[in-house]
């Protein structure tokens, strides 16, 4: 298998398991909110639509999904290309037995190691990935958390690197189930042993392929997962959604990652599954920039300096409630090219507010603010389409320098300052050089490294 795995990324091709996930079961907990549990909506996207987006961010393709309980409305609303994923969907006619008769449904499918989920688990694609980056050797490894979440969680002992023991019941545990496998097709033969033995629980065959010693774990302690099976369980999912809506690169300057981070995560939280839509902030958002520059202009310094912020807090939403919803699209790429023009529009009108006290300085000043901030935006860019990653999280210096480069975010604390000083115009000057040594260590870290590149490329 591992061979099979090494000759396929050699030569470039794209290996990948396929999936099984057990979405059988009846959800009786969640009868009051749902009709069936894998369709409730979190977020706008049905749980099992959210498993199979995580699914395919990991680099799966082919899925197949177990189902029982209303097996109907299922494939109806999921329908066989979920996410452009191959769907195929198994009926387990036993399902109210326990879900080892679902797994179990499955038993003629699978030739070769695939990954096995549960269908009412919320989870961090990388789970997925770091199990699909193992070499499975025994029967099954299983994904374990040692931070337990609930007391309706499976309890695992394991010793070092081996299940053990497993169950809901056991006394002496160290970590608990997560409900992620990478299995061999040799489960099944464990899972025809459990159900003559009248066992009818996955757990039960995970125990018996552990006596034999060939159930080992893979520690994820530190990434999201959750269990929904109550009404809390739903709110409690939506939590880790929005704390990982973040762009993969995370906040750049320190105003967005220490202050707007945590206010827009918990602003997303709430309005997740409201008819907000995304374009909907993004137009509120330019609203409310275009106010700041009016109020600039007026000369309301002090009420326009506090907006700043807020819309700086408000920007943020639109894209995480995007993603969080899948709702994602490349023309949301253009909301950063109106964040620049509102972004020019304040110092400008500031500037022109200042001049009537100070004469062309202001202006001045302005425009060679404008002129670096548009160079080193070119720079930026530039740098992400020809190397395919963005500068800021490059090296260790560009993960560093983010926090403090030159961004609206910073720009609008030269104003407030400036403002509650009374020296508008030493925020003006504060951010032309700001902007300067920002567009300087751009432009030059940039150059190092494409230059790097080249010569890589050439050798």
């Amino acid at each position: 298998m591992l061979f099979c795995v090494v000759v396929f990324r050699m030569y470039g091709v794209n290996y990948s398991p396929e999936a099984l996930v057990l979405a059988a079961g009846e959800g009786s907990r969640l009868r009051k909110y749902a009709r069936q549990k894998v369709l409730q909506p979190i977020a706008k996207t049905p749980l099992l639509g959210r498993i199979l987006r995580g699914l395919k961010e990991a680099g799966i393709k082919k899925v197949h999904i177990v189902v029982g309980y209303e097996g109907d409305n299922i494939r109806e609303e999921i329908g066989e290309n979920y996410c452009r994923l191959d769907i195929n969907y198994i009926t387990a006619q036993k399902w109210k037995k326990g879900n080892l008769y679902s797994f179990m449904a499955a038993k003629d499918i699978f030739q070769k190691n695939f990954l096995l989920c549960m269908g009412d688990h919320i989870f961090d694609p990388q789970i997925a990935k770091s199990l699909m980056n193992v070499n499975l050797e025994d029967v099954l490894i299983l994904a374990t958390d040692k931070t337990s979440y609930s007391l309706d969680d499976t309890r695992v002992l394991t010793r070092d690197g081996k299940i053990l023991n497993i169950g809901k019941k056991i006394d002496c545990w160290n970590c608990v189930d997560t409900g992620f496998f990478l299995c061999s097709p040799n489960i099944f033969a464990y899972g025809e042993k459990a159900l003559e033995i009248g066992s009818s629980e996955l757990a039960d065959c995970v125990r018996l392929v552990a006596k034999d010693g060939s159930a080992r774990v893979l520690d994820i302690t530190g990434k999201y997962w959750v269990d929904v099976d109550t009404k809390k369980d739903l709110d409690r999912a939506k939590k880790p959604l929005a704390e990982h809506s973040q762009k993969k690169r995370g906040a750049s300057d320190f105003v967005a990652h220490f202050l707007n981070r945590p206010i827009e995560n918990k602003i997303v939280h709430l309005i997740s599954d409201s008819r907000i839509t995304p374009n909907q902030v993004t137009i509120l958002t330019n609203v409310l920039a275009y106010i700041v520059t009016a109020l600039f202009f007026f000369g309301h310094l002090l009420t326009g300096a506090i907006l700043t912020f807020v819309v700086g807090i408000v920007d943020g939403l639109d894209g995480k409630l995007a993603r969080i919803r899948g709702c994602s699209t490349k023309l949301g790429l253009m909301e950063h090219v109106f964040d620049l023009l509102y972004e020019f529009s304040w110092l400008i009108a500031l500037a022109f507010f200042v001049s009537r006290s100070q004469g062309s300085m202001p202006l001045v000043v302005t425009a060679c603010s404008i002129t670096f901030i548009a160079f080193y935006r070119f720079c930026y860019d530039q740098f992400g389409r020809a190397m395919g990653v963005s500068l800021d999280v490059y090296g260790r210096f560009e993960l560093a320098f983010r926090r403090v480069a030159g961004r609206r975010n910073i720009y609008n604390v030269y104003i407030l300052v400036g403002v509650l000083l009374g020296v508008p115009l030493y925020s003006l000057i504060g951010i032309l050089f700001h902007s300067a040594l920002t567009a300087l260590v751009y432009a030059y870290r940039a150059t190092v490294h494409l230059h790097a590149a080249d010569k890589t490329k050439h050798r």
